[in-house]
């Protein structure tokens, strides 16, 4: 069996598709059985080299046009097909919501969530559009879906009217690298990083569906906390009302933001931190709060969108997001109560323990197996 797989989201800052591409990338070759091979393509007009280096694939690096021309001639005349430019395979992944033009091959696409249904008011109008125009069409032509979670799988059947057995579901997993510090190694990773000694952490991209002013609202709740707000995350979209909220807060000089962070920087971001708080309205997995755990810092998340099923069983304490009130009780609960502390951090780390990328690749194996033997 024979495996394209679409790396171009992995070759800027990795987020969260970036991540998961490159997760997929390093953890599929060890499903292979005889005669299997995955080859990882990506446009390298600059010839910058691989953005992933991974055990056991082959390399298609795509060359022949710049990779904005190529896409700019998918949305007007539809070519060229992408299997021209990368080679051929039985099966192509697209993990990034778009699938190209292309001629041969079967085809899988990961929709990862609909929040630009759910929420189109907090996407980037012209993203916005893109989405409304091609995911019909991608939907159309592609043999199979991936998603992250049984919650974006109900909401592509229903929204989207896919059916149940198109779609597969692949939860996200946590790295091994996350894990907890020891006292020690905080101290070194403080100075290292230039972190607080005390701090509330967010990670995640900046923009309005995470609800950072929320987390403004809350700092603002909490006079008797002496720490600082950490957001840690690269620009978005409508950043505008987010920047006034915090401008207009009584301690603005104790929020910070550290933009883009190195993926090897962010276990010691999330074990230093006192809590991390993720206040979003939509998720269609959320990622963060499990390598938070994992770390061994305690959680607090909404009760919205993915979170009450890949954060349930206690794991974290889920809230609603119409008063920040019991978000500051939670907050003293877990700063002030030794017991409740621990119990939070022994709930989490049990619970990350459950998500592996491993197990992630392993069912998008199966994904890949089920389509081309179908």
């Amino acid at each position: 069996m024979k495996i394209c797989l679409d790396i171009q989201p992995a070759c800027g800052p990795l987020a969260g598709i970036g991540r998961y591409t490159r997760m997929l990338a390093e953890h599929l070759p060890a499903w292979f059985g005889p005669g299997d091979t995955l080859r990882l393509a990506w446009f390298d007009w600059r010839r910058k080299g691989p953005p992933i280096v991974a055990a056991g694939v082959e390399y298609q690096p795509i060359r022949l046009l710049p990779g904005r021309m190529v896409m700019r001639l998918w949305k007007t005349v539809g070519f060229p097909p992408y299997d021209r430019l990368a080679g051929s395979a039985d099966l192509y992944h697209f993990p990034n919501f778009y699938l190209p033009p292309l001629r041969t091959g079967r085809s899988l696409v990961t929709l990862h969530d609909l929040s630009f249904r759910r929420y189109p008011d907090f996407v980037e109008t012209r993203n916005l559009h893109h989405l409304e125009r091609t995911i019909p069409e991608t939907l159309r032509r592609a043999d199979g879906v991936l998603t992250i979670s049984q919650f974006s799988a109900s909401e592509i059947q229903r929204l989207l009217h896919v059916p149940a057995e198109r779609i597969f579901v692949t939860p996200l997993g946590v790295s091994r690298h996350f894990r907890p510090l020891t006292q020690d190694e905080k101290k070194v990773a403080r100075r290292r990083l230039s972190l607080p000694q005390a701090y509330l952490l967010h990670v995640g991209t900046i923009e309005p569906r995470k609800n950072i002013s929320f987390l403004v609202d809350l700092l603002d709740a909490l006079d008797d906390y002496p720490g600082h707000l950490v957001l840690a995350g690269g620009p978005g979209w409508k950043m505008g009302s987010i920047w006034t909220r915090i401008e207009q807060s009584r301690n603005r000089d104790r929020i910070l933001w550290l933009r883009h962070v190195a993926d090897a920087d962010l276990p010691p971001l999330y074990a230093c931190a006192d809590a991390l708080l993720t206040p979003s309205f939509y998720e269609g997995f959320g990622l963060p709060p499990l390598e938070a755990m994992a770390c061994g810092t305690p959680v607090i998340a909404s009760d919205r969108g993915s979170y009450p099923e890949v954060l349930s069983g206690g794991a974290a304490a889920l809230l609603p997001l119409d008063d920040p009130s019991p978000w500051a009780d939670a907050l003293r609960s877990l700063l002030h109560d030794t017991n409740a502390r621990e119990t939070a951090i022994q709930r989490g780390l049990a619970h990350a323990a459950r998500f592996r990328w491993e197990e992630t690749a392993r069912l998008t194996w199966t994904a890949y197996r089920n389509l081309v033997v179908s």
